[in-house]
């Protein structure tokens, strides 16, 4: 079992003004028993909070996969990406590429998306956008490889830290 934890990036959903369609969607690419959510929360478009968030949930060490959804677009206010490339040690160009190029064949705004994915400590760090279709459409291209990224870095993890 991954431990899961969700980033809502919405502005006006951290004011109560809309709920959390993506963050729902997320749930159900990545249900129980394969991935156990132990965080959530919903934040404003902030870059500082949302780096700040990524860093202190990835350094906890009592998560394997951080999945956000929000904020990739290419609006002012839209800064996960930004935020995210902050709080990460290295990225993994090739997710993000991945989802990019076979969504591609779903809708030309695709390639529009700033998505990232990368590392932090033994942490993976995917962006997604913030409507529901497109964060289960980019799940679905990138769920295969998942369990097989998330083993290679606990397996770093346990050679740095033997219990």
């Amino acid at each position: 079992m991954f431990r899961l934890a969700i980033l809502t990036i919405s502005t006006s959903g951290a004011r109560g003004e809309r709920e959390d369609a993506g963050g729902q969607a997320i749930r159900e690419k990545l249900p129980p028993p394969d991935y156990q959510e132990v965080r959530y929360e919903m934040v404003s478009d902030d870059a500082a909070v949302i780096t700040e968030r990524l860093r202190e949930w990835a350094d906890s060490g009592d998560i394997d996969l951080i999945v956000t959804t929000g904020g990739t677009g290419m609006g002012r206010r839209d800064v996960t990406p930004e935020a995210a490339r902050q709080a990460l040690d290295r990225e993994v160009p090739g997710m993000a590429e991945a989802m990019r190029a076979q969504t591609l064949q779903f809708t030309p705004m695709a390639m529009l998306s700033r998505s990232v994915v990368g590392i932090r400590r033994h942490t993976l760090i995917v962006t997604l956008p913030g409507s529901p279709r497109g964060v289960g459409e980019c799940l679905d291209v990138i769920r295969p490889v998942l369990p097989h990224a998330i083993e290679l870095l606990q397996r770093e993890s346990v050679q740095q830290h033997p219990r």
